[in-house]
């Protein structure tokens, strides 16, 4: 017996919304780890204007949704999706960590914090493309 979300899932509508709820779910949990490691607030830092924190935060949500993308187009189940979508972005969060380990030259959420841009250019960058990557090994 079908329980009620493949019930939900088995319409078109029913997928749109289910993909969707997860997805914003997903995004939300991840950036809220992104914010607990990073070393200054994200969104404080945005509302003040800084573009470098800016940069930063789009690159990690252009990175966490286009990983979703690729999860979703493999066309498996929801439940793949979502377990697919998690190592995605672990991933995601490891690169981050090693991107932060591997400059010791100077801290990548200091300079971001000082909304150094060209940090936060390059801290846009890399989520962005690894996504690409990530999701290619999806498919």
């Amino acid at each position: 017996m079908k329980n009620g979300a493949d019930l939900l899932l088995a319409y078109p509508i029913g997928t749109l919304i289910g993909y969707f709820s997860v997805a914003i779910l997903g995004l939300i949990v991840f950036l809220y780890c992104f914010e607990i490691v990073a070393r200054y607030k994200c969104w404080d830092e945005i509302g003040r204007g800084n573009i470098a924190a800016a940069l930063a935060t789009g690159g990690k949500i252009f990175g966490l949704c286009n990983v979703l993308r690729y999860s979703i187009e493999s066309k498996t189940s929801i439940y793949d999706m979502m377990k697919w979508a998690f190592y995605g972005f672990l991933l995601l969060f490891i690169a981050y960590l090693l991107y932060e380990f591997l400059t010791p030259v100077f801290s990548v959420d200091e300079e971001i914090k000082r909304d150094n841009r060209a940090v936060g250019l390059i801290s846009m960058l890399i989520p962005v493309s690894l996504s690409y990557v990530i999701g290619a090994c999806l498919m």
